[in-house]
């Protein structure tokens, strides 16, 4: 073949083997169903021939990616896609990122991954699973058509430009332009498609009556390998928060991190879930339900950030795409109730606790944790839009809200999360339950003490505000009865001082839990064995893999929770100074030297020199800087320099600097434990690492096993490089002309007014005024400082702006009318659940079997006389309990 002409048809070559797909894809499902029909042995055939046509299918597909890759490599700037997302001077790096950059390329990249799926499950269910594998392979390919159809006719990536090809491309987006957009959207897209293999098993079962062990122990790698992705890509969309929006923070709950995050909550709900239906044989409904309705949250969040819905810097343009996942939604719901409903008298096994505080109870009210705060993201996030189309009126749930009541029910999950590990399945003596908490519990009130007496004279304030929660409890207005009765702001002033304490005790609570346990597995294996410690340990957690990477999970979890508290400690200052001058934020001086300029072929730098001081001593040269790009000079993008530390971030963002006097306007913040989140994530990643690597190993010739294996090193690798990293970007209008003069630190009466309100600049998604960084945030601080300083009354000021710019400036909606709902909600929600749970408690607990199982006659019983007795009936559990995890 002349491959010249390949190249003058790429457009038609690519659209033609969309086409392709399409039918290839309706056959193979076509046969897949209908070997499921006749069943294992009469549609033997019938899979094979759809197992062939599935791989035919997945091929295509990656013929289909490379013609775009090749694409944009040639600048064919023939294909519309390609002349949008690229440009001749964009490095290699970016030309490969843009394959996902825009919302076509997103969806052939999400197509790319399912068949990548599909083709792995294709290799590894040969020989296996027979009654089930039909209808899993024809799941996929439904979903797989689905795909096929809305690129085909409503997102077509391969669509040709009109009139004709143009000189150069209009570039990438100036702020995808950044190393983490090379690993994070593949990262978060592998996790949301990898729900799609447990959702295909989760359906097999239901439809063919095989609701036993089988499935469950088949999902089991699937489930742990989607979630340790969601959490990758989770955790980079943070790190590219933090360094490329410029406002301080990594998780301003904007709705496509809201969608990002939602099917981690359930895949997480679920695999504490399934353990109590392996080890008890109850919760069949919920844990099906519970795989069922990931995979939805998968397409809902696709949903949200690919139909112009929301409004989002995340997101893409508005389309007409939202249609066809109206429709598709509309119909997985359908089908899967009705699936359900069909299966619920093989569903519904007699459920039996023999003990409200057991493992199986603190999974259960986890559970209703995990879920709840997942319904209540998506609810808020939806919230404005159904405010919008039933009411006309506009507003914004901003971060505020979400902090305010997610703090308390985080730590809550947070707590459960310690008491899960310490207390045992079925039930134990209150001697053996004492004898766990004990430990963790002294260290709970140690921390909790040390942090009242010593947090100040270590940098940390002993309280912090907590002004979303009473804003939230005063929006409740439940009656003069609770106002007269309760002590209201003696309690929120309560919480007010014991919130973080009370972070930090949980955090001594779980880290002493997980110590002990690691050292009662030890100990039992050097009694029993005569092992040296650190071969104990090793040989144990080699042994007990499953349980071990779970803990090990749990401890990345709790360093994140160090730094996710740090943000209640956050200081910061703003200042516009002249070369030479210098201003102070906590124990720092900051100088600033003066300013310069870089070109390079893609953009112009424009950066100020800052020497830090801290307490008296030279700590770092930042240079942070405004990036303005060739194609894209109206977005430039402001670039953050970092210094980071085990103990704090120092952050600094320049919003302007004039070019004639060389005054810059900079913004600075002291971020404690930060750091805290990006070693904690790698080791969650270690964890799950270490509880999937025995089932990873039976994959070690299929896609998905050395893929899993080297897209996770390159992650934990990026993660690593995570502190050294010290730019970011910014989009921010820069021609709202200059800055006020002075140097200001914000005072609790500021951050009062500013918190409550969102920046309306058009520019920066809405951000909060109070760490918002470009020029119409500064001057409207400036405004609102001088109003306080004349005296104006803080909700005075506040209800101006509103009047300004409407109820979609409030970071809180109004608790007013129909809003209500939106506050009153949680708590109904919270309350019905926690009802739930203690209802079925109880009622399992009285069902309960009459007496556990006999010991194995083999097993020796610790001496009643021994003065050790406890311990060793203690140690007794836990070596039962070691022996018979990965049964």
């Amino acid at each position: 073949m002349d491959p010249t002409a390949f190249d003058a048809g790429i457009p038609a070559f690519g659209t033609g083997v969309l086409y392709a797909v399409l039918v290839t894809a309706a056959l193979a499902f076509a046969l897949a169903v209908t070997a499921a029909a006749r069943g294992p042995v009469a549609g033997a055939r019938h899979l094979r021939a759809a197992r062939l046509a599935t791989l035919g299918t997945c091929s295509l597909i990656g013929l289909d990616v490379l013609t775009l890759a090749y694409g944009f490599l040639s600048h064919d700037f023939r294909i519309r896609y390609v002349a949008h997302y690229s440009d001749r001077s964009m490095p290699l790096s970016y030309l490969v990122a843009a394959l996902w950059g825009g919302q076509d390329g997103s969806l052939l990249w999400w197509t790319f991954l399912l068949s990548l799926y599909t083709a792995a499950c294709v290799v590894w269910l040969k020989g296996r699973h027979r009654e089930l594998a039909p209808v899993v392979l024809a799941t996929l390919l439904g979903v797989l058509l689905f795909f096929g159809v809305l690129m085909a006719f409503a997102a077509n990536p391969f669509a040709a430009t009109f009139g004709g090809a143009p000189p150069d491309g209009d570039g990438l987006n100036p702020s995808l332009q950044n190393f983490y957009m090379a690993i994070h959207p593949p990262s978060l897209y592998t996790g949301f498609v990898g729900c799609a293999v447990p959702f295909a098993f989760a359906v097999a079962a239901l439809v063919t009556g095989r609701l036993g062990e089988e499935w469950v122990l088949a999902v089991r790698r699937w489930v742990l390998f989607a979630w340790l992705f969601l959490s990758i890509g989770n955790i980079l969309g943070m790190l590219w928060a933090y360094e490329e929006l410029g406002w301080g923070g990594f998780w301003a709950w904007d709705p496509v991190e809201n969608a990002a995050c939602l099917p981690w909550w359930t895949l997480t709900a679920y695999m504490h879930s399934v353990m109590i239906q392996e080890r008890r044989g109850f919760l069949k409904v919920w844990n099906v339900s519970l795989l069922l309705f990931s995979f939805f949250l998968t397409i809902f969040g696709t949903f949200l950030t690919r139909s112009g819905l929301i409004s989002s810097i995340h997101s893409f343009a508005q389309s007409g795409i939202g249609t066809y996942f109206v429709v598709f939604m509309v119909v997985l719901a359908v089908f899967c109730t009705a699936l359900v409903v069909w299966r619920l008298p093989k569903l519904s096994e007699p459920a039996a606790l023999d003990a409200v505080l057991s493992r199986e109870a603190m999974f259960v009210a986890n559970n209703w944790l995990l879920l709840g705060i997942s319904v209540f993201i998506a609810v808020a996030t939806v919230w404005p839009k159904v405010s919008e189309a039933l009411w006309d009126e506009r507003l914004t749930v901003g971060a505020s809200f979400y902090n305010g009541w997610l703090s308390p029910v985080g730590l809550a999950l947070f707590g459960l999360v310690g008491v899960g590990m310490l207390t045992p399945w079925r039930k134990g003596t209150s001697r053996l339950l004492l004898q766990a908490f004990r430990g963790p519990l002294l260290a709970f009130a140690g921390a909790f003490a040390a942090h009242l007496l010593f947090g100040r004279r270590v940098g940390l304030p002993a309280v912090v505000t907590v002004e979303p929660i009473y804003d939230i409890w005063t929006a409740l207005k439940l009656g003069p009865w609770v106002l007269g009765h309760v002590n209201v702001g003696r309690s929120l002033a309560w919480l007010d001082g014991h919130l973080p304490p009370v972070a930090v005790g949980l955090f001594a609570f779980n880290l002493a839990a997980l110590a002990q346990e690691f050292w009662r597995g030890t100990a039992a294996r050097m009694r029993a064995k005569g092992e040296p410690a650190p071969v104990a340990l090793t040989r144990l957690v080699g042994r007990n893999r499953r349980r071990y990477g779970g803990y090990i999970v749990h401890l990345g979890f709790a360093l994140m929770m160090v730094g996710w508290l740090g943000a209640a400690w956050r200081q910061e200052a703003e200042a516009t100074i002249a070369p030479g001058e210098s201003f102070r934020l906590g124990r720092y001086t900051l100088r600033y030297d003066g300013s310069g300029t870089r070109r390079d072929p893609n953009k112009r730098e424009v950066y100020a020199r800052i020497t830090a001081f801290r307490d008296g001593r030279e700590y770092a040269r930042l240079a942070p800087a405004r990036f303005i790009y060739t194609t894209h000079p109206e977005m430039p993008t402001t670039e953050v320099a970092i210094a980071t530390s085990l103990r704090e971030d120092l952050y600094l963002v320049m919003a302007s600097v004039d070019a004639d006097t060389h005054v810059a306007h900079l913004k600075a913040f002291v971020n404690p434990f930060t750091i805290w989140i990006w070693l904690g994530g790698i080791v969650l990643i270690l964890g799950v690492l270490v509880g999937l690597w025995p089932e990873a190993s039976l994959l070690a010739g299929s896609v998905a096993g050395s893929g899993a294996r080297a897209l996770a090193a390159l992650v934990v690798l990026g993660l690593c490089l995570a502190p050294a990293a010290a730019q970011a970007q910014n989009r921010h209008n820069v021609s709202a002309g200059p800055p006020p003069v002075g140097i200001t630190s914000m005072t609790p009466r500021e951050r009062q007014v500013f918190d409550k309100l969102l920046c309306m600049c058009g520019d920066c998604q809405r951000l909060p005024l109070a760490t918002c960084t470009c020029d119409f945030a500064s001057q409207q601080r400036a405004r609102m400082r001088l109003r306080l300083a004349r005296g104006d009354a803080p909700g005075a000021i506040v209800q101006d702006y509103v009047d300004v710019y409407g109820a979609a400036s409030l970071a809180v909606p109004p608790d007013r009318g129909h809003n209500k709902a939106l506050y009153l909600l949680p708590v109904a929600a919270l309350t019905a659940g926690a009802g739930l749970v203690v209802h079925l408690a109880r009622r399992w607990a009285r069902a309960r079997a009459p007496a556990p199982p006999a010991p194995s006659p083999g097993a020796e019983a610790p001496s009643p006389g021994h003065a050790n007795a406890r311990r060793d009936a203690y140690d007794a559990r836990i070596d039962e309990e070691l022996r018979g995890l990965d049964d």
